[in-house]
Order: structure tokens, then C-alpha cells, then sequence
């Protein structure tokens, strides 16, 4: 990796990454949408608030399995219970969004850190958009084994 890189990758995580005991205030849940309320509502009587709305999330790291509320499937513009792997998740992102995700996701894996990330993605549906992702790993006996956190249309 060139300093440079080095240097920018570094600081991508000081500037993303938080410890986990600040989840309350990066998670912000009071100002959101109901993941469920959200679940309960389709995307045709949803609107225009569609386009602004949030989804949970949740990635099994033993079995690398996504599981996303509705609101989730809406942003990337596909059919709510889709069934879809990380690695095409992944590919929604746009490319400088993707490797700051996937830096940003092995160093809260690895240092049990969650992080913010404003990341470009395209959508199944065309076109692009700009998505703010939060995560938080989920840490038992010492081992990060999920992550999980919030999509939300920024």
C-alpha cells in the first residue's frame, strides 16, 4: 500500500470508527422510523417518504448471512425478502464507497469498534444514492460474531 493510501485509510477509521459504548448516541433511534413500522407499511403506501426512510440490519459473521428489514430492501431498490448474499450487497456499493465500507467493516470486526459511514450506492431501480450506514458489532466471550446496525437514505 503506498503512504498515501496508508495514510487516508488511517484515517478513514479514526474519523468513522467509535467504541461500542457510544452506541446510544451513533444509533440516534429516537429520530428514525420504526424498523417494524416500516415492515408493516409497503413502499406503495409509503410514498415519497420511501425515499427517506431507514432499515435494520444484520450480518452473521460465522455464516456471512444478511438478514435486512424492508426498509433495507427498499433502499437498494429491491423486492422486500429477496434473498441476497453479502458479496451482492456488497456490489450495490459504488467503488470508493465499497472499499471504505469493507476497510471500515474488517476494523470493527477486528477491534470491536462500531462506525458511520456516508457511503454512494446504486440501486437495483437505477440511478444513485447517498445512504448513511451504522454498525455495531455484537461481541460474545471476547469474539465480534455479528455485526448489525441501520440503512437510512441521507
Amino acid at each position: 500500500m503506498k503512504p498515501d493510501a496508508l495514510t487516508q485509510a488511517a484515517l478513514l477509521e479514526l474519523q468513522c470508527s467509535w467504541p461500542i459504548v457510544d452506541k446510544a448516541r451513533h444509533f440516534e433511534l429516537d429520530s428514525l422510523l420504526s424498523c417494524a413500522l416500516i415492515d408493516m407499511i409497503g413502499p406503495d403506501k409509503i410514498g415519497d417518504l420511501g425515499l427517506h426512510h431507514a432499515g435494520c440490519w444484520e450480518c452473521d459473521l460465522a455464516e456471512n448471512v444478511l438478514t435486512w428489514s424492508g426498509g433495507v430492501f427498499d433502499i437498494f431498490g429491491l423486492p422486500r425478502n429477496t434473498v441476497i448474499s453479502r458479496e451482492e450487497a456488497a456490489g450495490f456499493y459504488a467503488e470508493e464507497s465499497r472499499a471504505a465500507m469493507e476497510r471500515l467493516r474488517s476494523y470493527a470486526i477486528r477491534h470491536k469498534r462500531g462506525f458511520t459511514l456516508d457511503a454512494e450506492i446504486c440501486p437495483a431501480t437505477g440511478g444513485r444514492r447517498s445512504m448513511r450506514l451504522v454498525a455495531y458489532p455484537v461481541v460474545q466471550d471476547g469474539r465480534t460474531v455479528r455485526l448489525h446496525g441501520l440503512k437510512m437514505i441521507i
